[in-house]
């Protein structure tokens, strides 16, 4: 229950604005064809910004305990790539969100997320979203 509060209350002050930055980088990336690798991590980690209590970030390498395209030299590559274009803006607005949510008590657990999510927009190429293991001890 209170995954779903926070989540209900993450969305309508400001989870929405930050997962259709996420979803708008997708779609520029789809556009130049070339981009489509990083379209898709926008759209899994537009959809965890949203939405982000009860889930988790992890890399597909920890995940899986095999490497793929993205957790290798190709996905370090592709990293810095993102990085330059859209990951370092994506930060910013995702620090900017974490300051104002930090200013009352009751906006820290929201600036928290929005700090996972910042170091996530730097390089989120390798990295997928699971369901948090935490959750199901506080429901």
């Amino acid at each position: 229950m209170l995954r779903l509060l926070g989540n209900v209350i993450w969305f309508v002050l400001g989870g929405f604005l930050m997962g259709l930055a996420w979803w708008l980088f997708g779609l520029l990336a789809l556009v130049t064809i070339v981009g489509i690798p990083w379209a898709r991590s926008c759209f899994v980690l537009g959809t965890f910004s949203f939405f982000p209590f009860g889930k988790e970030p992890v890399s597909r390498r920890d995940l899986t305990g095999q490497d793929d395209i993205g957790t290798g030299a190709l996905g370090l590559i592709g990293n810095i790539i993102w990085f330059i274009f859209a990951g370092l803006w994506l930060a910013i607005g995702h620090l900017m969100s974490a300051v104002a949510c930090f200013i009352t008590i009751i906006g820290i657990p929201f600036g928290i997320q929005h700090l996972k999510l910042a170091m996530i927009a730097l390089a989120p190429v390798g990295q997928t979203v699971v369901e948090s293991d935490r959750q199901r001890w506080v429901d």
